[in-house]
């Protein structure tokens, strides 16, 4: 059993989006497969900027190692069972970046543009706030433009554009994009 710190959250939950229900749920050790049959479901090309690549058994392992290490939390979207999503809230461990956040949002193609992003990222703040985090950063490559605009509908703002800080699986560089979120300004609804 993961030993995720305890939220104010209640887990497992659901929603139902256009009459299809979708249960959120947090990460456990019980769902690499399941990880691991998603991100191989993915298109190339959701795979070609992750930051790790979670098609690899072993780095779905450090995954949860670090989900039960407290530093990592993960909450998964389920639709009729089948893992469709996640979103991820990573807490840094340097002392002088102590107050920020990482967040990973990934969710299967067919559920895109339904609000399960909003949703997630919901959660990841609300996650966020319990830890006393002031910055939530999100990375991508430049020309990950849907995902730029993802995270702007979102109230995130780009900091940075680092040129060729980003390399794909084919070796091609590309311009990395740094975007924030100021979670002091997160209120729950």
């Amino acid at each position: 059993m993961v030993t995720q710190t305890k939220s104010k959250r209640s887990y497992p939950w659901t929603t139902k989006i256009g009459g299809t229900e979708f249960k959120l749920r947090l990460m456990t050790a019980d769902d690499k497969q399941a990880m691991l049959d998603f991100a191989k479901s993915l298109p190339e090309d959701d795979l070609l900027f992750l930051a790790v690549d979670i098609t690899e058994e072993r780095a779905v392992d450090d995954w949860i190692r670090r989900i039960n290490d407290g530093n990592l939390r993960t909450i998964l979207i389920e639709k009729d069972g089948k893992l469709v999503g996640h979103g991820s809230l990573l807490h840094e461990e340097q002392v002088w970046t102590r107050h920020l956040g990482g967040i990973i949002l990934l969710l299967a193609p067919e559920v895109r543009g339904k609000g399960l992003g909003n949703i997630l990222a919901g959660e990841l703040f609300a996650f966020a706030s319990e830890l006393n985090l002031r910055k939530v950063m999100a990375r991508m490559a430049a020309g990950q433009t849907g995902a730029v605009q993802v995270f702007e509908k979102l109230g995130f703002k780009i900091e940075a554009l680092l040129a060729d800080c980003v390399i794909d699986r084919n070796d091609r560089t590309h311009d990395l994009i740094i975007m924030s979120y100021d979670v002091t300004g997160f209120t729950e609804q």
